[in-house]
């Protein structure tokens, strides 16, 4: 069990964020064992291509054998969504001792992989190099993995903190803790972690606890370390709703949305068309086409382009999904 006591500042201090340099690392749980990630199947489909330019014995020499991580490539968030690359370059910055300590505790009771062999010695230099490879290959697949489908993914992890929030501002701390997991419990300003392989208990002493909803843990998952400050990641509520196909817009209902000259123009404009053609088509005005055409572009529903003295205009991809056509990618 781990614990973590909570005075009345750190109650105070207690705060979410999103970390995506969090998930890219959690990620790599369901990579290591698709058989216990089936709802992110689709996801790992999508990937497998993108992996086999990695070197995947060092990448997924990250997890331990009791699905442990480096503390070092998780780093505390500052801020409520920091970037990838700013988190990275904390990683980055992390002293050859602490790179030692965490990549041990990963494997510990069992000695380090033969791919970590640099950290079987006392140099600092080889270590070092090893952070760096880590920190490397880490970027290569989250820029191949991650960040394709980060926006989507933040929309669900900002849903969920957006929901414990209503939670805190409904029944305090009680309630926000209450359906967090079953192996959370908080009761007399004490948080404690069941099914933990650690067994420390932490004095939040002011700095407060950060809590990290991610889509791909299980089951609540702090810091290796007792000497970290406190935070919680915690399983998401919506990952089932991650990876499902968009629904595709009702198309009928385009004209009581935008009025049925700019749905009609809309509807026409999937080929690109300059405004006298629209409205010989029309059988209107040219002014009376330009005039929604202003308004359909200023809302992003449809591009424009120009071509020597004549402005071509078509559909955007948002005027697509209004259209019922094709989901944006």
């Amino acid at each position: 069990m781990i614990t973590y006591r909570l005075g009345v500042t750190d109650l105070a201090a207690t705060r979410f964020a999103i970390s995506p340099i969090q998930e890219t690392v959690c990620s790599l749980w369901a990579v290591c064992e698709p058989g216990r990630a089936a709802l992110h199947l689709p996801w790992l489909r999508a990937i497998r291509p993108e992996l086999e330019a990695l070197d995947t014995r060092l990448l997924l020499s990250i997890v331990g054998p009791t699905r442990a991580l480096p503390d070092f490539l998780t780093p505390r968030p500052v801020a409520f969504a920091p970037s990838f690359t700013d988190e990275l370059t904390i990683a980055r910055a992390t002293p050859a001792d602490r790179v030692r300590g965490d990549l041990e505790a990963t494997y510990r009771p069992d000695p380090v992989p033969e791919v970590w062999k640099a950290v079987r010695g006392r140099r600092d230099g080889p270590v070092l190099a090893l952070r760096d490879a880590l920190c490397d290959l880490l970027e290569r697949y989250w820029e191949v993995a991650l960040q394709p489908v980060w926006a989507q993914m933040r929309l669900v992890l900002e849903a969920d903190a957006t929901y414990r929030a209503r939670q805190l501002a409904a029944g305090g701390f009680r309630l926000l803790f209450a359906d967090l997991h079953p192996n959370v419990r908080f009761d007399d300003g004490v948080l404690s972690i069941d099914d933990m392989i650690g067994r420390h208990d932490v004095d939040a002493a002011g700095h407060g606890l950060l809590l990290l909803p991610s889509l791909f843990t299980i089951k609540p998952v702090p810091p290796m370390s007792a000497d970290e400050l406190p935070w919680l990641c915690y399983p998401s509520r919506g990952v089932g709703t991650l990876w499902g196909p968009a629904p595709r817009p009702d198309g009928t209902v385009l004209a009581e949305l935008l009025g049925r000259p700019r749905a009609t123009l809309v509807r026409m404009l999937d080929e690109p068309l300059p405004t006298s053609e629209i409205a010989r088509r029309l059988a209107v005005t040219p002014s009376a086409v330009s005039q929604h055409l202003q308004v359909l572009h200023a809302g992003g529903l449809v591009t424009r382009a120009r071509d020597g003295r004549t402005v071509l205009y078509r559909r955007s991809a948002l005027g697509d999904q209004l259209a019922g056509g094709a989901a944006l990618g």
